[in-house]
């Protein structure tokens, strides 16, 4: 790693934490001109592709999914953080299916999975879109699959 202010090829870290999932924090010190600096350092996935109900091929986006979420999850009682936790489960699944290209039913089956556990409304409401609901039979059908497992 070269220094940020001197250029010198010679620094030592310092101090190493992990941050996160997949992401180490370093502090590193040149020594050349002994100033510190910090460097992140993380894994590099593969890209993920999803394969929608018409065939097409999409790069994955977390996006989408956080805002089909979002909008099932409207006016309920779930903290953002709640939120992106459920979106770590989800992608979390998804990379250990070990595929690189993945079904649009098989990620909206983890969402909904996830919605089960999180908030019932919220899971009938996605179901409903996602399911195409019709009618209320179909409402009464899962309301009754949700409190009998």
């Amino acid at each position: 790693m070269n220094c940020p202010y001197c250029n010198a090829p010679e620094t030592k870290v310092t101090d190493s934490r992990d941050t996160g999932k997949y992401i180490i924090r370093r502090r590193r010190e040149c020594l050349h001109c002994q100033r510190r600096f910090t460097t992140y350092e993380s894994i590099e996935m593969e890209p993920l592709y999803v394969i929608k109900k018409d065939g097409r091929k999409q790069k994955y986006d977390r996006t989408k999914i956080k805002t089909g979420m979002q909008k099932a999850l409207e006016k309920r009682p779930v903290t953002a953080e709640q939120l992106e936790a459920a979106l770590d489960c989800i992608e979390e699944k998804i990379r250990r299916s070990g595929l690189e290209e993945i079904p649009s039913s098989t990620i909206g089956e983890y969402v909904m999975d996830c919605l089960k556990d999180l908030d019932p409304v919220a899971y009938i409401r996605f179901a409903s879109v996602y399911r195409s609901f019709t009618d209320i039979t179909h409402f009464e059908k899962e309301v009754k699959n949700l409190t009998n497992p």
